[in-house]
């Protein structure tokens, strides 16, 4: 039977799971932060030591690196989670491809830039299973937030990253380029809503409405008789009308463009320069009345 370690970043509400069989001590990680303060531009690593720290005290054997998506709010911790930890996989899904393309043109990267997955060390398809040791992961695809999107089963849990939060805050926002709502809406009612009502719910997000204590564990059939946004009971039209409304009004994450060039590219930071030094691309999105005007 695994156990489950959850680990908050409040300065980005992410949780960070370290799931562990523990009388084999296989296990892995889902969803790592590095974390970054966009003011500055300064990198630390308090959330992967906290994480390393219970691996090591544990004597935990870590065998993969779990994305549940291409993160626009955080940048990933992967890459120095794999450094440290030896034989570790970063795995995402397979279409992580598409996410790579669309944003490689958006950031206008280099030509070089590869956008066929190779960045990660494994992709996963829909239904596809990893084995961990004795740990069995079940990819389920659950787009919509991003096309790309995976939640991961293992044994009487689902790990839903964006797709589907506790059951007082709801879903993931779908305002992202190629997100979809009618996708999240098949995600959650016809893949997440057909798990057995008893399987268990962590989130990838808790952002404490409010001012509730930290949560992260429901189930579905919680899920599927509260869920303020989307319970069993409502509608494809009725979500996409309330999920296009709500996200219209939604301001962009604070580290939308480091998160994403970071995470496309398996967490990786950027290149450094002939100066040594590494730089973000952040595009200016000015009125076109205003760009015309700069000129």
């Amino acid at each position: 039977m695994m156990n489950t370690e959850a680990f908050f970043d409040p300065r980005t509400y992410t949780l960070t799971y370290v799931v562990f069989d523990p009388s084999t001590h296989d296990a892995v990680i889902i969803d790592p932060v590095l974390d970054y303060e966009a003011v500055g531009s300064k990198i630390s690593h308090e959330s992967n030591t906290k994480v390393l720290n219970f691996v090591r005290e544990h004597g935990l054997r870590v065998h993969a690196i779990l994305e549940t998506h291409a993160h626009a709010d955080h940048i990933s911790g992967s890459q120095g989670l794999k450094k440290a930890l030896p034989g570790a996989e970063i795995v995402i899904g397979a279409k992580i491809t598409a996410v790579q393309e669309l944003f490689k043109g958006f950031f206008n990267l280099s030509p070089d830039f590869p956008t066929d997955g190779r960045q990660f060390d494994r992709l996963l398809d829909d239904d596809e299973v990893l084995e961990a040791g004795s740990l069995t992961i079940k990819a389920i695809a659950t787009p919509g937030h991003t096309p790309a999107c995976l939640s991961y089963q293992i044994e009487d849990a689902v790990f839903t990253g964006d797709a589907l939060f506790m059951p007082d805050y709801g879903t993931g926002r779908c305002d992202f380029p190629a997100g979809d709502p009618r996708d999240l809406y098949t995600s959650v009612t016809q893949r997440l809503y057909a798990l057995p009502d008893d399987t268990r719910v962590f989130v990838g997000h808790d952002y404490q409405p409010g001012g509730r204590p930290l949560a992260f564990m429901s189930t579905i059939g919680e899920e599927k008789a509260k869920n303020v946004q989307l319970p069993a009971s409502r509608s494809e039209a009725e979500f996409v009308a309330f999920r296009s409304e709500r996200d219209a009004g939604l301001s962009a994450p604070k580290l939308l463009f480091q998160s994403v060039q970071a995470n496309i590219d398996a967490g990786s930071l950027p290149p450094a320069d002939d100066n040594g030094r590494r730089y973000f691309r952040i595009p200016i999105n000015l009125p076109k009345a205003t760009e015309e005007s700069a000129d």
